[in-house]
């Protein structure tokens, strides 16, 4: 008889244990949600890149000269033409000089050729057309005088043949003494003068060649900016092709970004951006100049150029950066936190939606644009409408929940300084506080 009531004790504790089970399995699940708003969400397209100068000339010599001297050093500020280097030139300025006196003697003869009297073969030929001249009246004269006396009957016909044939010849030697003299005195001259101008044309040449190389002594900057490296030290050779100075133009710097293929649709030249620096994040604002036409085969990857004020010269090119793109700001569009975001039926995505009798409703959703912690809804939830943010994992299509809020609310803090009201808290604190007196 004694036993029976301890036999009961476990049957009660099962019966107890399966009670608390069945009441714990029907509680709501506490979660937390939120309301579906209409905010303004933008596109990011985001890509780590480095950064470049704005500008930058490698200044190298055009002649091999030792270096003279260097008016330089690394980290000089330069403006556009300013001398940074000078070469040893004294052979190439001798060589000038000598083309100077080359060119002025040139000239003086060129003058001399177009200045001058009619050369001496001139004034022969001229003498030569005189003679021929004298020569042609005489025959012509014996001939008209034959004439008349063979019509007359007193001279024979042969002697009339014979002057016709003197006067054709001295004709003939007079026709080729004008054009000999037309010879000399247009075309020789002509080209005397001519092959005057092309020695002058030629020694001006030269001298220009030698004034060329002497300036090429003399290294200026191409741009202003600031000098970033000199490797060479005065007295060095200087060849040409190799840098003498590096000039770089960091008034402004451009981050070369490295953004992926399937966002790069949406990036235009103009569009604003942020440039962060990995290690300090340090930021500056700059906007989109170039996006490249091609893809990178290798990283699958387009190239996009942002180009950002920098004040104080505080970016420096070599940085490793992070660039983010605004390319589209949508307004008034249904938004909910990432947290909201939940799998869905055939790798879709879904949300919780709790309607006002406390109950659960999975439906799936279409995201669009995401930006930090909040995510737009193309298609599945409405302005207005609960989700749940905490405590939706594992949570059953049309589940019973609890929503809790776990906001703490502070209370007002109180001004020290604001003076005590009689009979107030505060007075009855300190009231409290004093010890009491026995």
């Amino acid at each position: 008889m004694n036993q029976k009531p301890l036999l009961l004790i476990p049957l009660l504790l099962l019966v107890s244990c399966s009670k608390k089970e069945a009441t714990e399995a029907e509680a709501p699940a506490p979660v937390q949600v939120t309301a579906v708003t209409q905010d303004t969400i933008r596109r990011i397209v985001a890509g780590d890149g480095m950064l470049f100068p704005r500008d930058q000339a490698g200044v190298t010599a055009k002649i091999a000269a030792p270096v003279q001297r260097f008016l330089v050093q690394r980290g000089d500020h330069v403006k556009q033409g300013q001398l940074l280097a000078v070469l040893e030139s004294r052979d190439l300025t001798a060589g000038a000089a000598e083309s100077q006196a080359l060119l002025a003697q040139t000239e003086a003869n060129l003058r001399s050729t177009t200045s001058a009297q009619v050369p001496e073969a001139v004034f022969k030929a001229q003498t030569d057309v005189d003679t021929a001249k004298q020569t042609e009246d005489a025959a012509k004269k014996l001939l008209d005088n034959r004439e008349k006396l063979f019509q007359q009957g007193a001279l024979a016909r042969k002697l009339v043949d014979d002057a016709q044939v003197a006067y054709a010849q001295a004709h003939g030697a007079l026709l080729s003494a004008q054009e000999h003299l037309r010879a000399l005195q247009s075309v020789g001259k002509q080209e005397q003068i001519k092959t005057a101008t092309s020695q002058v044309d030629a020694a001006r040449s030269h001298l220009q060649s030698s004034q060329a190389q002497v300036s090429y002594s003399q290294i200026v900057s191409p741009i202003s900016g600031v000098v970033a490296d000199r490797p060479l030290y005065a007295g060095e050779m200087a060849t040409p092709g190799a840098p003498l100075v590096t000039v770089m133009d960091i008034s402004k710097i451009i981050a070369r970004a490295n953004v992926p293929q399937n966002q790069s649709a949406s990036v235009r030249v103009g569009q604003p951006a942020t440039i962060t620096q990995i290690d300090t994040n340090q930021t500056v604002t700059g906007k989109v100049t170039v996006v490249s036409p091609a893809t990178d085969p290798n990283s699958t990857t387009i190239q996009v150029w942002v180009q950002a004020e920098n004040p104080g010269e505080q970016l420096k090119p070599g940085t490793s950066v992070h660039v983010t793109i605004m390319t589209e700001v949508i307004k008034a569009t249904p938004v909910v936190p990432i947290a909201a975001i939940l799998p869905g039926e055939e790798g879709g995505t879904a949300c919780l939606v709790i309607t006002p009798d406390n109950i659960a409703h999975r439906r799936s959703v279409k995201l669009g644009v995401r930006e930090g912690d909040k995510v737009q809804i193309l298609n599945g939830v409405r302005p207005g409408e609960e989700v749940v943010i905490v405590g939706g994992v594992g949570l059953d299509d049309k589940a019973k929940v609890k929503v809790i809020d776990t906001t703490v609310k502070e209370a007002p803090d109180e001004d020290e300084n604001a003076p005590p009201e009689p009979g107030g808290a505060k007075d009855q604190k300190k009231d409290e506080a004093k010890p009491k007196s026995k």
